[in-house]
């Protein structure tokens, strides 16, 4: 891809009068652009050439405008996967890689990245976000915001900020104090701008010591724009803006979604009434006006004439797989068994080995062209012998219909033909889509109200099935011979399974009818080619419907007996365990790091009888492994995309060496970090850990040890660290040899722990090397100088640390490799 093609002249011009273009308007043009038109565009303004800016949701994949789930787009690996890599220079190519999807749509700014930290492992949201350790995150994220805006499109930090746990998310206040939020929460923010400059941040929808995100002058106004004199624009989370005065004065540049909200007339007869000065509308407008500027709707509208890669493509497929086996991360690999001998005959086991999990649930979903299992990936491999084994069952919920397992009636091709109709029974729409999912959102531009909903497809599948529903509205199902009658309702409760302090808001409502909707499930039995039908009467609207089909769900005990036998006839079991989209979501939290299911026995079972065991974990966070010590290696994979099932095979037979390293603390037990809960009392969450988050909390003693550290990964080679030494201040350098038989990649870590006894020990740097085996090199690591400094809450500034501690090189905190005696700077 050619990215400066994909450029506007006009954002490196520097000449566009801004000034000019904003005296044109008068006050409720102005007002008018500083709330969305759609739910995912901004308002055009032909008199001074602005166009509108198109939005997108998706860390993991460009959605589009499009929510109803018809456009096939790229599913990339979710991004704890992508930030395992500790690669700079792999999240620039995500970020490129982005780009040309955004291109493809015509889309203007991609939603993304969420920098939020891994506060809690019970967070939901955390498979979005990228680690527990700010400077990580705040450096990942750069360069993934240099990948997108090199190529025009613009990027959007959120959210803005200690956003850190879903539950009462709309409405929870977030208890953190000055020095923790400077030192953690905003680190990731302050590090991605001043390196990058993203064009846009989004406001979160929580409160912050008890004032709303998007009112919020200390954070927007204060920080972002006045100490880190950002010139891009903060927009509002979707539905987070409650005020117009609080929020325009607040720091908030615009309101989305639109065109309705709580600007509008209100904001006008506040600027008339002088409440809101006229020049914090026009600060607001120019903001807006830069950032059409530099994504080519200001002006000369920018030209969409690039080829981009199909996301079927052979290209962009082999992209997809060596972005996810370089993040995959090696736990534990006892006499090498890792990477397997191709002449090895494998049990493959588990439910998530045929259905594996390539993606979390929420805004980050998209329509994949397909999601390979790893039994797929596994069975494409030439010359191997593998006998594969369903196991026990993983949900509460159905799942979401793979592709193939149904098809369109007329077409044959997969999915299913969903007719829209209106109260007089005429068609309104029809949606043929690749998936059995369709989403009726505010950005549906529909001729008449939405009465009911058909849907027409035949499955491929034979044997007892469950089949279901998901979404609110009465249900008819006809399976063959079968007819099934459900009435499924909204829950009464918010949204968020918390008690809301004002009462349920809208946001809460819709969370049910999109991110969680109410569900059912019966079983039947089917052969290939049997008609899958109904219609849904009084669909809630928005809302997010799907017909379920999938193998019905089995007795453990008779999965576990029949994974034990086959893993007792092969060379090597391989058991696939994991989360699904009820634990890796937005909106909901978990509330144990346990595996779902019996799939902790299984393990237990598998390692029993077979001769060799490997543990694959298809999940995006961490889980709790209490077999940890029964098998013999331990393969973390986290939600790998599209190209899942690949990926796997690459890593697990060598092709690609899986050169992770975790990016989040993964305790022995539930309760076993500093900061755990989720849950708020009486509406606050206390921060009260403060800066004792993951890895800090373990060393300084809050919490036990962990079953894995932050950082730690094996790879598929050893390493000896030789000959370390100052070589400045921060500065260390050392002599690292691969004394493995393979070429493998090291990633040199850099901590500092201060004398301060209230500063945590805190990762510095990090450089990452490739060396070929019995080779070895010199590594140099210095460390941020961000990452040297503690907020004085008592002068309210930055200050220097001491300088006196220790600069640890490691492997993760659980394998040290050298301690040096860190020099002051004044010394």
């Amino acid at each position: 891809m050619n990215s400066h093609s994909a450029k506007p002249a006009e954002v490196h011009s520097g000449t566009t009068n801004y000034a000019d273009l904003i005296a044109s308007l008068d006050l409720g043009s102005k007002v008018r652009l500083l709330t969305g038109a759609s739910t995912f565009t901004t308002a055009a303004e032909e008199s001074i050439g602005l166009g509108e800016i198109r939005l997108s949701d998706g860390p993991t994949g460009i959605r589009g405008l499009d929510s109803s789930g018809v456009r096939e787009v790229t599913l990339l690996p979710n991004a704890t996967l992508l930030a395992s890599s500790w690669d700079t220079r792999l999240l620039y190519d995500v970020g490129q890689l982005l780009a040309e999807e955004a291109l493809a749509q015509r889309i203007h700014v991609a939603l993304g990245p969420t920098i939020n930290l891994h506060r809690s492992p019970l967070g939901g949201r955390l498979f979005e976000a990228y680690s527990e350790d700010p400077l990580l995150t705040g450096l990942l994220a750069a360069a993934y915001v240099r990948g997108l805006q090199d190529a025009g499109i613009g990027a959007c930090l959120k959210h803005l900020v200690a956003n850190e746990s879903e539950t009462e998310r709309h409405t929870m206040n977030s208890v953190v104090d000055e020095a923790t939020l400077r030192e953690l929460y905003l680190t990731p923010f302050e590090v991605a701008i001043a390196d990058a400059d993203p064009w846009s941040v989004m406001d979160a929808y929580n409160d912050v010591n008890g004032v709303a995100s998007t009112e919020n002058v200390h954070v927007n106004t204060e920080i972002v724009k006045g100490e880190w004199n950002y010139s891009g624009l903060i927009m509002s989370d979707w539905l987070a803006t409650r005020t117009a005065v609080a929020a325009a004065n607040g720091g908030l540049d615009l309101v989305m979604p639109g065109p309705g909200g709580p600007w509008g007339e209100a904001l006008i007869a506040a600027v008339e009434a002088g409440e809101v000065p006229m020049s914090v509308i026009d600060d607001h407008v120019r903001r807006l006006l830069l950032l059409a500027a530099r994504v080519g709707a200001l002006g000369e509208q920018r030209l969409y004439d690039m080829e981009v890669p199909a996301p079927t493509s052979i290209g962009r497929r082999d992209q997809l797989v060596q972005l996810a086996a370089t993040g995959m991360t090696v736990l534990t690999n006892r006499g090498s068994i890792l990477p397997l001998e191709p002449d090895q005959s494998v049990a493959l086991i588990g439910r998530h080995a045929v259905d594996t999990v390539c993606m979390g649930g929420g805004s980050s979903e998209v329509s994949p062209p397909h999601q390979v299992s790893i039994a797929e990936g596994m069975t494409a491999l030439p010359g191997t012998s593998l006998t594969v084994v369903d196991g026990v069952a993983v949900r509460t919920r159905p799942a979401t219909v793979r592709r193939g397992v149904l098809l369109d009636p007329e077409t044959g091709e997969p999915g299913v033909r969903f007719v829209l109709r209106s109260t007089d029974g005429s068609e309104i729409e029809e949606r043929r889509t690749g998936s059995a999912v369709t989403t009726i959102g505010w950005d549906d531009d529909l001729d008449a109200e939405v009465a009911a909903i058909e849907f027409h497809a035949v499955t491929t599948l034979d044997g007892p099935v469950d089949v279901g529903a998901i979404g609110v509205g009465d249900w008819t199902i006809h399976a063959g011979d079968d007819t099934f009658d459900y009435a499924l309702d909204q829950p009464h409760s918010d949204g968020d399974g918390g008690t809301d302090r004002r009462g349920p808001s809208m946001q809460d409502i819709l969370g049910g009818a999109l991110q969680q909707p109410p569900f059912r499930r019966d079983t039947t039995v089917v052969s290939s080619g049997t008609a899958i039908s109904g219609v849904i009467r009084r669909p809630m609207t928005p809302g997010r419907f799907a017909v379920t089909v999938a193998p019905a769900q089995r007795n453990s005990e008779d999965a576990i007996a029949e994974a034990t036998s086959a893993a007792a006839e092969a060379d090597v079991a391989v058991v696939v365990v994991g989360t699904t989209e009820e634990q890796e979501t937005e909106a909901f939290d978990k509330s144990t790091l346990h595996l779902p299911g019996d799939q902790d026995a299984l393990v237990s079972a598998v390692a029993s009888a077979a001769r060799k065991t490997v543990v694959v974990v298809n999940a995006a966070t961490p889980v709790i492994m209490p077999w940890r010590d029964e098998v013999d290696a331990i393969l973390w994979v986290g939600l790998p995309g599209q190209e899942a099932g690949h990926a796997v095979a690459a890593t697990l037979y060598g092709a690609v060496e899986p050169s992770g390293r975790l990016v989040t603390t993964f305790p022995a037990e539930d309760g076993q970090s500093a900061a755990w809960s989720v849950t708020p009392e009486g509406g606050d969450l206390e921060y009260a850990e403060g800066p004792y988050i993951g890895y800090r909390g373990h060393h300084a003693g809050r919490a036990p040890a962990p079953s894995f550290w932050f950082g730690h990964g094996l790879g598929y080679s050893s390493w000896e660290y030789r000959d370390a030494h100052l070589t400045g201040g921060s500065s260390v350098r050392v002599n690292v040899a691969n004394v493995g038989g393979r070429t493998s990649r090291e990633v040199v870590q850099l901590y500092f722990a201060p004398v301060e006894r209230d500063q945590p020990v805190r990762l510095v740097g990090w450089q990452d090397v490739t060396v070929a085996a019995g080779s070895s090199a010199d590594v140099e690591v210095s460390a941020d100088p961000r990452a040297l400094r503690r907020w004085d809450t008592s002068a309210s500034r930055w200050a220097p640390l001491s300088g006196r501690g220790q600069l640890i090189l490691a492997r993760g905190l659980g394998d040290v490799r050298a301690r040096l005696e860190a020099v002051p700077a004044d010394a």
